[in-house]
C-alpha cells in the first residue's frame, strides 16, 4: 500500500481508503459479524484512513464500526465522521446540532477524538448557517482538540469554488468527479493546491455507474450516462477484465489525488481492492474504456440548491 500527504493536515494517508457507509445497510442488508471483519481486513491490508457518517444506515454504520475498531490501537488508523445531515432530507448545522452530533459520534465510535470531521453535503442549505455558525463550530471543537482536523464535503464541485477561498477548511471530501466517466475534478485541483486543502476523492465507481450488474434503478445519471457505462463494463468483462478493477486503479494512480474511499462490507472485496493498486493497469484497455465514455466525460446532475449548480455539464 502507498501513502500520501492529506494536503497540510500532517496525515500521511493509504491511497485506498475505507468507507463505512456499506456498514449500515446503505446498499443491502448486511451481516455485523462480517462488516467487522471487514474493517479488520482493511486495516490488516494497509488502509489506515476510515470514513463514516450518522447519516449513513441512520447510526448504524458508526455503531457497527464503533464496534469494529474497539479493539483496535487508535494509532493504527484515521478516524473521520461527518455532522448536519441526518436523514434524506434531513439537514442542521446549527451550532448545538454539531456539538450534540460530534458527541454522540464519539461514543457510538468509542473514542475521544476525530481525525477529521466533515460537515455533510452542505450544498442543500443556505450558504449563512455555514459561514456564520457550522464552520466556527469547527474551529471550536478543534481548538478544544476534539477533532484534529476541519472539513466539508458535497457533491457540486462549484461548492468547493464557493467555499475555499473564504474560509480556512483542512480538507474536503469529494465524490463521483475522479472516475472513469468524470475527471472534472482535475478544475478544482490548482485551488485545492493553493490552499494546501487536503482532498479525499469518493466513489470511483460513481455510486454503481461502473458495473456489470448495471445502475441502480435510484441512481440520479441520465440513461445515456448509464448505458455507456454499462457498455464500457461489458467490454472490459469480454476481455476478462474487471472495470471495478479499472476504476480502483485509475482513481489511485493519480498522485495529486492523496486518496480514494471504497466501500463495502466485505472482506474478501476489500482485500481484492487492496491488492488491485499494487497491480500494473491495463493500459490498452484503459484507453479503450475512456474512448468508449468519451462522449459522456464529465457529465454529472444536480445536487442541492441551484445556487451550486449552474455550471455543470448535465
Amino acid at each position: 500500500m502507498q501513502y500520501r500527504k492529506l494536503g497540510a493536515t500532517g496525515l500521511d494517508v493509504s491511497i485506498l481508503s475505507f468507507g463505512a457507509s456499506s456498514l449500515g445497510s446503505v446498499f443491502r442488508d448486511t451481516d455485523e459479524a462480517e462488516s467487522i471483519r471487514t474493517v479488520h481486513a482493511a486495516l490488516d491490508a494497509g488502509i489506515n484512513l476510515i470514513d463514516v457518517s450518522p447519516y449513513y444506515g441512520l447510526t448504524k454504520a458508526e455503531t457497527v464500526l464503533g464496534k469494529a475498531i474497539r479493539t483496535v490501537p487508535r494509532d493504527r488508523f484515521y478516524l473521520s465522521t461527518k455532522a448536519g445531515r441526518y436523514g434524506v432530507d434531513q439537514f442542521d448545522f446549527s451550532r448545538k446540532r454539531i456539538r450534540a452530533s460530534v458527541e454522540e459520534s464519539l461514543q457510538r465510535l468509542h473514542t475521544d477524538y476525530l481525525d477529521i470531521l466533515f460537515l455533510h453535503d452542505i450544498e442543500f442549505v443556505e450558504s449563512a448557517i455555514i459561514y456564520e455558525e457550522a464552520i466556527p463550530t469547527l474551529y471550536e471543537l478543534k481548538k478544544e482538540g476534539v477533532i484534529r482536523n476541519t472539513g466539508i464535503c458535497g457533491l457540486p464541485l462549484q461548492l468547493f469554488e464557493s467555499f475555499l477561498p473564504n474560509v480556512e477548511i483542512d480538507a474536503i471530501i469529494s465524490y463521483c468527479h475522479y472516475s472513469l466517466n468524470d475527471t472534472s475534478l482535475e478544475t478544482l485541483l490548482p485551488l485545492l493546491q493553493k490552499r494546501e486543502v487536503g482532498l479525499v476523492n469518493a466513489s470511483p465507481l460513481s455510486m454503481g455507474l461502473l458495473g456489470t450488474r448495471g445502475t441502480p434503478d435510484w441512481h440520479p445519471a441520465s440513461e445515456q450516462v448509464k448505458a455507456l457505462c454499462k457498455q464500457a463494463a461489458d467490454y472490459c468483462a469480454s476481455q476478462g477484465e474487471d472495470i471495478a478493477k479499472l476504476a480502483v486503479q485509475f482513481s489511485t494512480r493519480n498522485t495529486q489525488v492523496p486518496t480514494t474511499l471504497v466501500s463495502t462490507a466485505n472482506p474478501a472485496n476489500i482485500v481484492k481492492n487492496a491488492a488491485w493498486v499494487d497491480e500494473p493497469t491495463n493500459e490498452q484497455l484503459l484507453r479503450q474504456v475512456i474512448a468508449i465514455l468519451e462522449p459522456i466525460q464529465g457529465i454529472t446532475w444536480e445536487s442541492g440548491i441551484p445556487l451550486y449548480n449552474k455550471n455543470i455539464r448535465r
